[in-house]
């Protein structure tokens, strides 16, 4: 909300005014925590980043683990939230 309302105020406007705000949000939002996690899931799986490594090197696996969610918010940023805000006005 506080980006379509600070970067595209009036497509804030037009969703807020036809009231279909809320349930845009409620999608987007669920979007994004869906493909967050899936990320998370697929990127740990692929730097090999288990919980037996997790057990083993606790400080590396927590440097791996955020570097993992930070790189999937950035992904979830650019493909759920920024993108597609101004494609849904339309």
């Amino acid at each position: 909300m506080r980006y379509l309302k600070d970067h595209h105020r009036s497509i804030y406007d037009a969703f807020l005014l036809s009231g279909r705000l809320n349930s845009y949000l409620e999608k987007i939002d669920t979007q994004a925590e869906e493909m967050f996690d899936r990320l998370i899931e697929g990127m740990a799986k692929a730097q090999n980043v288990t919980e037996q490594f997790k057990a083993d090197e606790p400080m590396v696996w927590i440097g791996k683990m955020n570097a993992i969610r930070n790189a999937a918010s950035e992904v979830v940023y650019h493909d759920i939230i920024y993108t597609p805000a101004v494609k849904a006005s339309k």
